[in-house]
């Protein structure tokens, strides 16, 4: 039996299963490939920047345009810089940009629902009345609203995700907590004089985030999306840096005659954005056969 999460599509969550019955019965492999490229695109975010040449915002006219070879694997781009280090270095602000994003709306969601959830029908409903505001606002051009008001930079991508996201988390944390509320134990750890915080937050918050990992999961790779959306259409980070979405916009002038300027970024937008999506499927179906026991 599927753990079905609301707000998150149906056919994102059965991604796993279509690939694995496409692949056939020795398709087991999948999750671990799944989580070593999780893990990858982590690691390159916290420490690429860092193992990267510092070359890689440095013009060299010499060596641009070099296609694929051994000593420059994904090429060089039309400053003679290495395609594969940017890719390298420009996880940083492509995914843990992405990371940073969900972790601020989640916060900002679990605290309205909170408030919603066990204030007053007042609070209650002023806060859901804010959050369907803040729903109305299309996330893309709010974002070129900041990067009009505040100049395009990253840190206008991320406050405006942030600021726009967190009321899908708001609306569907509200609906758990209001679950929990009506559980025995609840009533029990009133009846023995527990506050209202520590219940809020040592028994009835912990007992109804079950739902949104899986939707947090998935979301660090629509994010990731949006973010080098963003890049792409100039409301994002600037040359030169080596942000993905920047990559292919700037890659996307040499298309046909540079290919693998843009092929290798898009490639790394896409694979980090599959392998999420996949990550939250294998987290669904975890938290449904833990269910099940």
């Amino acid at each position: 039996m599927a753990l079905l999460v609301p707000g998150l599509p149906a056919a994102r969550l059965n991604l796993r299963a279509r690939l694995r019955s496409r692949l056939g019965a020795g398709s087991r492999w999948l999750d671990g490939l799944v989580l070593a490229v999780v893990a990858l695109a982590v690691l390159l975010a916290v420490f690429g920047p860092l193992i990267a040449p510092g070359t890689v915002t440095t013009s060299n006219i010499l060596d641009a345009m070099q296609a694929p070879s051994a000593h420059h694997w994904f090429g060089t781009d039309d400053q003679g810089r290495d395609v594969a280090w940017r890719i390298v270095a420009g996880a940083r602000e492509s995914l843990l940009s992405a990371l940073l994003v969900v972790a601020g709306y989640s916060l900002i969601g679990c605290v309205i629902a909170a408030a919603a959830a066990s204030g007053g029908k007042l609070v209650d409903e002023i806060l859901m009345r804010l959050t369907d505001a803040v729903l109305a606002i299309p996330t893309i051009i709010f974002a070129l609203g900041f990067a009009a008001a505040l100049g395009p930079g990253l840190n206008s991508a991320i406050i405006a995700l942030v600021i726009t996201a967190w009321p899908v988390t708001a609306r569907l944390l509200r609906g758990e907590i209001r679950q929990t509320l009506a559980m025995p134990y609840v009533a029990g750890a009133r009846v023995l004089g527990m506050s209202r915080r520590r219940l809020l937050f040592r028994h009835i918050l912990p007992n109804s985030l079950d739902a949104l990992v899986v939707k947090w999961g998935a979301d660090v790779g629509s994010t990731v999306l949006v973010i080098t959306s963003l890049s792409f259409i100039g409301a994002g980070p600037q040359p030169p840096s080596p942000e993905w979405g920047a990559m292919v916009s700037e890659g996307a002038n040499y298309i046909t005659s540079s290919w693998w300027m843009a092929l290798f970024p898009g490639l790394a937008i896409a694979v980090v954005a599959v392998a999420f999506a996949l990550l939250a499927d294998l987290i669904q179906e975890r938290m449904a056969a833990g269910g099940e026991r």
